[in-house]
């Protein structure tokens, strides 16, 4: 194709629509040209932004600041994330003035602006948004509080505490956390009134999380924790008295791990070993059945069982072979919060479970990447989970490192 022809192409009539552009600028980076698609995408967002699309101005100008981040340097791409910022706060402004604020939307726009100033390493602009937005959430969880809305009050006032931590906060985040003991204390009472006694154990986890950043990593966080580890144990032997297996080794799995947590390790490891057992046949069930996806959720139970019981090696074989039935970034963030749990139980280290937690928030708000880059770091950075981390990468197909 001649530069003539390029330049037509290139160069769409006056009424071609954004939509239109974006399609023709990512065809051509497909493609190999990635200069005259940048070009397009670049026009497109202009467009967008003339039409006031703001969400599809600021999803094309982030695109061209990542991409531009990783080619060339984060100096050409600053204008371009810098776009896409501000104009994620316009959307930000715009959905807390609506009357019922979508809170996934409001997470998802208030995640962008504050993984922006992260990358820019802009610590002040970064504690002055996180400090607004965390002034944002705990009005929001107030408001869903009054109208006795409490998943949604918990939601709100989780993502503000998280948000006063990152700005320094101590005392926002602290009282935040008491709203949270509070509420969470009252899902568990009620949940264990209505004989639901998985979620009464999830609110006792969660529970247990809250009360360490009060006191520490103390008997109260262990006693907390404890208890949760024992209504997971209920939970597992009611799931098995209805013949849901499925639920019996979930529930097992999250009680090994809440026992590791208290400082139960012989608990932790009877349960491990059992655990295993009735996975095993499980997934030959699922297996047999075709399930792959199941198949892959229980192999990564196992693994991570396996990981609570000290047998590394085995669990590397299981993660493998879930690897092969699903594959994802959920899975290997999993395998890696085993792995960090463990050393943290074994270590009393607060400094780790505090990233945990973090890992767990990011999961929860289905911010994968996020909670990746978290929880490997907690492997880099530790010694002696070196070699945990590099048998990890073996089992996903990765010999350099």
């Amino acid at each position: 194709m001649s530069w003539v022809g390029v330049r037509i192409l290139i160069s769409p009539g006056i009424d071609s629509s954004p939509e239109e552009l974006e399609e023709l600028g990512f065809k051509y980076i497909d493609e190999g040209k990635t200069k005259e698609g940048l070009k397009l995408i670049l026009k497109a967002a202009k467009g967008y932004e003339e039409k006031d699309d703001k969400e599809n101005a600021a999803r094309l100008y982030r695109y061209l600041g990542y991409f531009l981040a990783r080619r060339v340097g984060i100096e050409k791409a600053k204008p371009s994330l810098l776009k896409s910022t501000y104009l994620y706060i316009d959307l930000i402004e715009e959905e807390i003035s609506k009357p019922e604020v979508d809170i996934d939307v409001l997470d998802e726009y208030c995640f962008r602006v504050l993984e922006v100033f992260a990358m820019l390493n802009d610590t002040r602009l970064l504690t002055k948004y996180a400090s607004e937005f965390a002034g944002i959430y705990e009005d929001l969880g107030e408001s869903y509080e009054s109208a006795e809305d409490v998943t949604f009050a918990i939601r709100a006032y989780e993502s503000a505490f998280r948000y006063y931590k990152l700005a320094g906060l101590e005392d926002g985040a602290r009282k935040i956390t008491e709203k949270l003991i509070s509420l969470y204390g009252q899902i568990a009472e009620a949940k264990l009134g209505e004989g639901d006694i998985g979620a009464a154990a999830d609110a006792f986890y969660e529970l247990a999380r809250y009360t360490r950043v009060i006191f520490g990593y103390d008997a109260h966080f262990k006693e907390m924790m404890d208890t949760a580890a024992r209504n997971y144990e209920r939970a597992s032997k009611l799931a098995y008295s209805e013949g849901d297996l499925n639920g019996t080794t979930s529930y097992l799995v999250k009680a090994q791990y809440a026992y590791l947590l208290a400082g139960n390790s012989g608990r932790a490891k009877l349960i491990g070993i059992n655990t295993v057992r009735m996975l095993n046949q499980v997934i030959s069930a699922h297996r047999a059945s075709g399930n792959d996806k199941m198949a892959s959720e229980k192999l990564m139970e196992t693994a991570e069982a396996l990981i609570g019981v000290g047998k590394l090696e085995e669990a590397m074989g299981a993660y493998k072979n879930a690897l092969e039935l699903e594959g994802g970034l959920k899975h290997r963030t999993r395998i890696r919060l085993a792995v960090a749990k463990v050393y943290a139980s074994q270590k009393g280290s607060e400094e780790v479970l505090e990233k945990v937690d973090l890992v767990e928030f990011h999961l929860k708000k289905n911010n994968l990447h996020k909670a990746f880059d978290i929880v490997d770091g907690i492997l880099l950075e530790k010694e002696e989970l070196t070699e945990a981390r590099r048998k990890i990468l073996e089992a996903e197909g990765i010999t350099e490192f």
